[in-house]
């Protein structure tokens, strides 16, 4: 049982690294990033928002986007990630 916890906890480490290798940074504007980024960076908030405590340069909302499309897909992520499974709950 105690290998099964020690597995899962470098499991679930090692995805907070990978994951936080993706977070939005600043950037030039030549790139700006689009709707399956927008699904991705909703995707990864939680992961963003523990970044954002320790760094200045993580941003939790991609400052060079394509505007709408973006904002599109970073509400699809976000909802995807178990903000919109509420709406559906049992009580």
């Amino acid at each position: 049982m105690k290998k099964k916890r020690y597995f899962l906890f470098i499991v679930a480490l090692a995805a907070l690294f990978l994951l936080s290798g993706c977070i939005p940074q600043n950037h030039d504007a030549s790139d700006p990033a689009g709707f399956f980024w927008g699904i991705w960076h909703g995707l990864i908030l939680t992961f963003t928002l523990i970044g954002r405590l320790f760094t200045d340069t993580t941003m939790i909302f991609a400052e060079y986007n394509t505007g709408w499309p973006y904002t599109l897909g970073f509400l699809i992520g976000l909802g995807s990630t178990g903000g919109g499974i509420s709406l559906f709950g049992r009580n």
